[in-house]
């Protein structure tokens, strides 16, 4: 197994422990959802993927070879990726350390299966690593060519990803907000 499988296997574990024992019976749980960790793959020293589970679908970044000194979990870091500059929030859990998260989606709620929610998790960690250039921020919205209802090949602004323009785009039938 590889590094970026072990990583996952153990974040989807973890976060699958929070969910039966911590988050079992609070009400923001979607139960069509369950535990994934998506993409995960080294950018700049360290491990870039997406969280899915039944409460939040977050932007994660984890060390790569050793642990971040001097971060206090609650505290704030910018990063920046190719679309734009990104807020973090430090945690910590004991049996990964210290990760850095970016809320992208909370609760859950807007996701019908779980398919659907990988999906999007994927998409978004595409559009995180793409350029995105000032004729995006003002095109018109793109017809839908994804027959399973997302459309991941169309680029998106970055205003819409961090508004959720896309998601709100599945459900208009392809048009995007503005």
């Amino acid at each position: 197994m590889d590094r970026a499988a072990e990583l996952s296997q153990r974040l989807e574990q973890v976060f699958g422990q929070i969910h039966t024992r911590r988050m079992r019976d609070v009400p923001v749980l979607n139960p069509a959802l369950r535990v994934a960790a998506v993409g995960f793959h080294t950018w700049q020293d360290q491990w870039l993927g997406v969280m899915v589970t039944p409460w939040f679908m977050n932007l994660m970044l984890l060390p790569e070879a050793q642990e971040w000194a001097g971060l206090a979990a609650g505290s704030k870091l910018i990063h920046t990726f190719p679309s734009g500059d990104y807020e973090f929030v430090v945690g910590f859990e004991p049996a990964i350390g210290m990760y850095q998260s970016c809320s992208l989606f909370s609760p859950m709620f807007q996701f019908e299966h779980h398919d659907a929610a990988v999906a999007t998790a994927r998409a978004c960690l595409d559009a995180v690593m793409r350029v995105e250039s000032h004729e995006a921020l003002g095109s018109e919205p793109q017809p839908e060519d994804d027959t399973r209802g997302l459309d991941i090949e169309t680029p998106i602004s970055r205003r819409d990803f961090l508004r959720g323009g896309f998601l709100r785009s599945q459900r208009q039938g392809g048009q995007r907000d503005t």
